[in-house]
């Protein structure tokens, strides 16, 4: 006996319900024409995720409930084909943002036209970027269905990281785990996922297909990288990473086993995985949204030519504009470093010099500022004036700006406001400096797109990083070395661990004391930061809820 059955890992898009249905029905098709019995499509497959407060819309629930019959009805003359697609269901009243009783987070089984199953999500995440409680009130049921022989138990996503329902699908008959997910990348996720459904399978006995989203929407990527485990928790198939795929696999039994035949992705880099989400980050946010194409203030220095490296490997060289806006101290090898990185990628690189405009600031405030010395308030004016130009070449040309500030940045507040974090999307807000340097070092060594290109000259790496706003300015003047800098940010703010735990690990009390400060001092910043892509396990956005106002000091 034999199953044949596919994971359609598909990138879908929030919100357009026709363009996800027909998705689905492609796929689905194509799967069936291959041999297919049984199509997986990713949770909440059907509005895409998630949709945040659209499921608090009756119309948005209509709608979505209108778009599984348009599949089910596309798909009725595959009498052999059974599709599973996630949908929100239920709760058609409006009340003042809280869960409506009735409204799920749902998985449908259509078969021959019609729903013959449906699930609801026992298990709703409410940690981190998750809110689903917010929205959805928990299922009670459990949902096994029998296709080619085989008895499916349902789940979706959490449900697997918790034992309670893939034991009840089993004591209801299932002998495979189907999971339907959509987990939100971070370095690292990929084999979290699997050693945690490795954990499952081996609790409850079954094997289990685990049906993955990929794409990327605002700050969250989904890599894909579904995959398959057997009875003994033998990963025995798994997709590729950040990229649309059809997964089709075997299943038969052999005697009171199941075994699996599919593909095995080969096993990814920490670095690779987090130049391809970046990468897809943008692609999708770009494309999605709708934008012709994205402009970025390239300044010679390493935080720039990242971004720039990335939106070329996104969007291609002729989707890319560059910007280089000299001031009074910009110095001459930062002009030679920007011009010929753009020459590499063949990218459009204009010059705009901001002295006059500098000049001009500081004649009208002369009076003002009269006896006082120069200090951060003429830098800041320097960066304003580059987000100002870059803002209006935005507005005449539709293309949407690139900031280019790094999660190092971010945390203590070495960028200013309406200046460098003016723009659309911030690329590299959750990568802290030392991984820019280690990010930059790798797509030199590696081209995953065949461009044939070595993107960043060596120099820009090697340089001392530098806002180059007054004489001789380095980063380091102001801020501890990025080593120590970085540390204390990834168990300070990505860890929780307390200041006296940071000092009894060794860090300098001042060093400590300072970057904790930063960090709270400069929340009002970042609420006013674009978003940016998510790769670790806690971000300045949605993973980080802080009031600005605040007296609490640890």
């Amino acid at each position: 006996m034999t199953l044949k059955l596919c994971i359609a890992q598909l990138n879908f898009v929030v919100g357009d319900l026709p363009g996800n249905a027909q998705k689905i029905i492609d796929a689905a098709r194509a799967a069936h024409a291959d041999g297919v019995q049984l199509a997986l499509t990713p949770e909440l497959s059907i509005c895409g995720y998630a949709a945040e407060d659209l499921f608090l819309r009756p119309a948005f629930i209509a709608a979505c409930d209108d778009a599984v019959k348009t599949v089910a009805s596309a798909l009725a003359d595959l009498k052999d084909l059974t599709v599973v697609v996630g949908h929100p269901v239920g709760g058609d009243r409006r009340t003042r943002s809280v869960a409506v009783p009735g409204r799920h987070n749902a998985a449908s089984v259509l078969r021959g036209g019609a729903v013959i199953a449906t699930y609801a999500k026992r298990e709703l995440p409410n940690y981190r970027v998750f809110d689903e409680r917010r929205y959805f009130t928990p299922g009670q049921g459990v949902c096994v269905f029998e296709v080619g022989g085989f008895r499916v138990g349902l789940l979706i996503c959490e449900d697997a990281w918790f034992a309670a329902p893939a034991r009840l699908a089993r004591e209801a008959g299932a002998e495979l785990l189907a999971v339907i997910n959509a987990s939100p990348f971070h370095a690292g996720k990929g084999n979290e996922r699997e050693e945690q459904m490795r954990e499952r399978v081996l609790d409850c006995g079954l094997p289990l297909v685990y049906a993955h989203l990929v794409g990327g929407q605002d700050e969250v990527v989904f890599e894909g990288h579904s995959f398959i485990l057997d009875a003994r928790g033998v990963t025995v198939g798994r997709a590729p990473s950040f990229k649309e795929n059809l997964f089709i696999a075997s299943v038969k039994r052999s005697f009171s086993a199941i075994e699996f035949e599919a593909e095995m992705a080969p096993a990814r880099t920490l670095d690779a995985d987090l130049w391809d989400a970046l990468v897809l980050g943008v692609r999708d946010y770009v494309g999605k949204n709708g934008f012709p194409g994205v402009i970025l203030g390239l300044s010679g220095g390493i935080d720039s030519a990242l971004v720039l490296a990335i939106a070329v490997d996104a969007l291609g060289k002729d989707r890319v504009r560059t910007v280089m806006m000299p001031s009074p101290y910009t110095a001459d090898i930062s002009w030679l470093d920007a011009r010929e990185m753009a020459g590499r990628l063949g990218v459009r690189y204009d010059e705009i010099s901001i002295v006059p405009q500098f000049e001009a600031f500081k004649a009208a405030l002369a009076g003002e500022f009269a006896g006082l010395p120069e200090d951060a308030t003429e830098e800041n004016i320097q960066a304003r004036i580059r987000g100002t130009l870059l803002m209006a070449l935005s507005n005449k040309f539709g293309s949407i700006v690139l900031t280019t500030g790094n999660k190092s940045e971010m945390a203590t507040g070495y960028c200013t406001l309406y200046g460098d974090m003016a723009g659309g999307f911030a690329v590299i807000k959750d990568v802290v400096k030392t991984s820019v340097f280690r990010l930059a070092r790798w797509r030199n060594a590696n081209d995953p797109y065949s461009t044939g290109l070595n993107p960043i000259p060596e120099r820009i790496i090697t340089r001392p990083p530098s806002a180059e706003l007054r004489p001789d300015q380095t980063d380091q003047d102001s801020l501890p070395p990025y080593e120590v800098l970085d540390a204390i940010i990834e168990r300070y703010m990505e860890n929780d661990e307390g200041v006296a735990e940071l000092v009894a690990a060794g860090f300098d009390v001042a060093d400590v004391e300072k970057v904790t400060r930063l960090i709270k001092l400069n929340e009002y910043k970042r609420r006013q930061a674009p978003v940016g892509i998510r790769v670790t396990h806690r971000s300045f956005g949605k993973d980080w809820r802080y009031p600005i106002t605040s007296k609490f000091r640890a």
